[in-house]
């Protein structure tokens, strides 16, 4: 066991969707402890300015294009992020999308595209980075749940259903693999600053303030506030860690 337990330095994390928001939070948190990094995300132009930056703080970065949805480009994935760093030690399923409205108003072929990419893609990423993790017998599995994985949100029906899956399939992932040496946890964000939900601060202002009065650390989070919690599962000090899911939200759902 290393001096420092939060030491990521030798180990390569793949984060799906790392090119922005919470996944280039916990992006950057990861080159700082020392890992290399695959960033996975559909826009290739985003994913190489994040490379280049990556690359220019003395970290070993490269830029995948993938859909999560799509088991061959899955697959391609975890191809070229072996081809290149020869172990994926750290797997962050982090890509995902919402689509807003009410459920008596949502039809079918948004619910499954949100569940495609948020549920499916992190099935589908979990299971083939599986065979090589469990060759070297350890792996770090980190799912990107949400507030809405633990409490409803009427607007959000595919996107909250897709979260709780995320808890489930975290704990299953968890039972299932711990022989192998690989833990999966989830994290929990709370209300984040991303492009996701820059729409409610543009055009729901009453929401915003709303949301804003019941957090009890009087802000809104920002990308970053989810590495410190990232690297803790990326790394050993959670060895003895597997099937959690905790929250980062400023105390949020604490109430």
């Amino acid at each position: 066991m290393p001096d420092n337990l939060f030491d990521l330095h030798g180990k390569t994390a793949l984060i799906t969707g790392g090119n922005g928001g919470i996944g280039l939070g916990i992006a950057n948190g990861f080159a700082e402890s020392g890992a290399n990094i695959a960033v996975a995300g559909r826009n290739n132009t985003k994913t190489e300015e994040v490379v280049a930056d990556l690359c220019g703080r003395n970290t070993s970065a490269i830029g995948i294009e993938v859909d999560v949805a799509n088991q061959e480009s899955v697959e391609n994935m975890i191809t070229n992020t072996l081809e290149a760093f020869g172990q994926i030690d750290i797997l962050v399923n982090n890509a995902g999308i919402g689509i807003r409205n009410l459920p008596h108003e949502y039809n079918l072929e948004d619910w499954n595209k949100v569940i495609n990419i948020n549920l499916t893609g992190a099935f589908l990423c979990s299971k083939a980075v599986y065979p090589n993790m469990k060759t070297r017998g350890s792996g770090k599995i980190i799912n990107i749940g949400s507030m809405t994985s633990i409490f409803g949100l009427d607007w959000a029906i595919a996107y909250a259903s897709s979260k709780g899956g995320i808890v489930q399939l975290t704990k299953t992932l968890a039972v299932s693999w711990a022989k192998d040496g690989i833990q999966a946890n989830s994290i929990l964000p709370g209300w984040i600053h991303t492009d996701l939900t820059q729409g409610i601060k543009d055009n729901y202002q009453d929401r915003y303030d709303h949301i804003l009065s019941r957090i009890p650390e009087n802000r809104w989070g920002e990308p970053a506030d989810l590495s410190g919690t990232a690297i803790f599962l990326a790394s050993d000090a959670s060895n003895y860690v597997t099937g959690v899911s905790i929250p980062v939200d400023g105390g949020y759902t604490s109430f």
